[in-house]
């Protein structure tokens, strides 16, 4: 705790004061560019690996940056993607997993999990993810499989979301873009789902254009 209240000083001896002038613009409302749905592990910090502000990003966490399709559980991710959709306007909706996941670890070795039934139930809402990695990759040692897991769960999470009315809607209206990233900790790329190409590209190795394009879910046969 010592090294919390440390920081909290810092922030707000040192950092706050000098940014004094966009929190009392926050004061008034927000306008946040995106959702980011993430994991909900201590190693992701979304607005650092993004380089943004507070305000920019609407932030949704959960072990194994899981959504469940719509009506199949009564958390709080419909409500946050609800919201986030019809009451902020947001215009691009990113799911990012990344490596070395735990959830996704679990997901496939259920047999860690006998101490954790809550995160045993909650890993059901990703069996669809678990069945395709078993049914289509069993040739793939541990650590690949695990990676694949890790891409093919960001799949299963991005079709998911289009259950929820409000995401359905206004994606046939063309008024939201989805986006499926990978976040790798050991180097800090970041790579994002190209249906074209059917697997996950260097986001900085993709053209502006490419980056803007609205992406065409399906969950990849090979990635």
């Amino acid at each position: 705790m010592q090294k919390l209240i440390a920081g909290l000083h810092h922030f707000q001896t040192q950092i706050f004061l000098s940014h004094k002038e966009l929190f009392e613009r926050l004061v008034k409302g927000q306008n946040p560019d995106a959702l980011f749905i993430t994991c909900s592990d201590s190693r992701i910090n979304p607005n650092l690996i993004t380089q943004t502000n507070p305000g920019d990003l609407f932030i949704l966490r959960n072990a194994g940056n899981i959504i469940p399709p719509y009506g199949a559980a009564n958390g709080g991710e419909g409500a946050t993607i609800e919201f986030a959709v019809v009451a902020l306007g947001v215009k691009d909706i990113i799911v990012c997993g990344h490596s070395h996941c735990g959830a996704m670890n679990g997901l496939l070795h259920p047999e860690v999990l006998t101490d954790l039934p809550a995160v045993a139930a909650w890993l059901s809402h990703a069996a669809a993810t678990r069945r395709i990695v078993k049914e289509n990759y069993i040739n793939l040692d541990e650590k690949q499989l695990l990676n694949i897991t890790i891409q093919e769960n960001v799949l299963v999470q991005l079709e998911n979301l289009k259950t929820h009315p409000a995401v359905a809607a206004c994606l046939s209206r063309g008024q939201l873009n989805l986006h499926g990233w990978t976040y790798k900790i050991e180097t800090g790329e970041v790579f994002s789902y190209q249906p074209g190409e059917g697997q996950f590209l260097a986001l900085t190795e993709l053209p502006p254009a490419t980056q803007r394009r609205r992406p065409r879910l399906a969950t990849a046969s090979s990635i």
